[in-house]
């Protein structure tokens, strides 16, 4: 990438995280960012009760995996269909490869009769919620902006430096690839 695309992109980047520094919704375990989504913390996704209750029939877990996150399909056992990505939240992971089968994932579930999805990672901020932010972009045709202000409304998250940029980079190829093709 040339030196003036890579200063927008940062930039771009900076802009971003001026929306999410302005949420005013104080971070709690657990919200619902779109109709039947949700993104919450590790505790909530281990709570199997809760969850039955609240009628959530797929997790998935941005963290699996990892210290602190409990969670594969045996866990849930039949109450879940279960998905888990690998995830680091750290400025060197790509966490790039896993927008399309994650927003096919969540896609499949809100598609199933009544089904209602949990995308969690350790806390809720980062991965989880760059997960929901590219399926909003991806299946719900909303632009980066568009889904990040739409969240930031409902949760509290702040996606790392790092997702943020892999993020602008997806909504880039959206952006050109619907000016090609509008019905993309």
């Amino acid at each position: 990438m040339s030196g003036l695309g890579q200063h927008q992109d940062v930039a771009f980047v900076k802009e971003l995280e001026l929306v999410l520094d302005s949420c005013q919704v104080e971070l709690t375990p657990l919200d619902e960012v779109w109709s039947n989504l949700y993104i919450g913390n590790v505790a909530i996704a281990q709570n199997r009760n809760l969850l039955h209750k609240l009628g959530i029939t797929h997790v998935l877990n941005a963290a699996h995996s990892k210290q602190g996150s409990i969670g594969d399909q045996s866990f849930y056992g039949s109450s879940c269909i279960y998905c888990g990505v690998p995830a680091d939240d750290s400025e060197c992971y790509d966490l790039s490869q896993h927008f399309r089968p994650a927003a096919d994932f969540i896609h499949k579930a809100l598609k199933s009769n009544k089904g209602k999805v949990l995308v969690h990672c350790i806390m809720g901020v980062s991965r989880s919620a760059s997960l929901v932010l590219a399926f909003l972009m991806l299946r719900r045709r909303l632009s980066l902006t568009d889904a990040l202000r739409h969240v930031a409304e409902r949760r509290a998250i702040y996606p790392n430096r790092n997702f943020l940029s892999q993020l602008l980079s997806l909504d880039t190829q959206l952006t050109h690839r619907r000016k090609l093709c509008p019905l993309l």
